[in-house]
């Protein structure tokens, strides 16, 4: 099996990636990520949409499993096989927001414990560590920002939502105050003063 992780959005694709998705014979993929690809897929193979992610691991040995962004960034990357990384929107929005991937500590909090990720993200504060979030549609930011004054309440936090798509935004604040967040696609970053 092939993980192939086609980007956080159009046009995020790899060279590798394109390849592995025009020669497979079976597809497979969320909505989001079929989408991204279409146009790679050949008429001739057989596309699945993933609606259970558990069934992943029975797939045959030739299937190319489709990760949005980069499967090794919360993705499908723990499935093993062949993994072909994708361009993340960490990366992304690390490059439109001039922040370095250099000792930066992700956390994920996609469907996953917010309190566990703000507590993550305020000791890496404290420690002088930028933090970057991958958040989902209910993550507190408030909460973020009010833990946060006490560490620094001039820290800079920075929202990307949607990146690579056509409505791409960008919002900046500090935890005195903070960007809110508009849509259901972002990552976040912490850094501090």
């Amino acid at each position: 099996m092939k993980i192939v992780g086609v980007g956080c959005g159009p046009g995020m694709l790899t060279e590798a990636a394109i390849v592995a998705i025009q020669t497979g014979n079976l597809i497979v993929g969320s909505e989001r990520a079929l989408e991204i690809v279409q146009n790679y897929i050949s008429k001739h193979a057989e596309v699945r949409i993933i609606e259970d992610y558990k069934a992943l691991r029975i797939l045959p040995s030739h299937a190319i499993v489709l990760s949005t962004g980069d499967p090794m960034i919360s993705g499908l990357g723990y499935l093993g096989g062949e993994i072909i990384p994708g361009i993340s929107s960490v990366q992304l929005g690390a490059a439109k927001t001039g922040i370095s991937l250099t000792n930066l500590y992700l956390v994920t909090a996609h469907g996953r414990n917010h309190d566990q990720a703000i507590a993550e993200c305020c000791e890496m504060t404290r420690s002088h560590r930028k933090t970057c979030i991958i958040g989902d549609p209910a993550f507190p930011i408030e909460k973020l920002a009010k833990r946060l004054i006490s560490i620094d309440p001039n820290c800079r936090i920075v929202v990307c939502e949607n990146l690579g798509y056509s409505d791409e935004k960008i919002y900046e604040g500090t935890a005195q105050d903070p960007p809110m967040i508009e849509g259901k696609m972002f990552i976040l970053f912490v850094t501090g003063t």
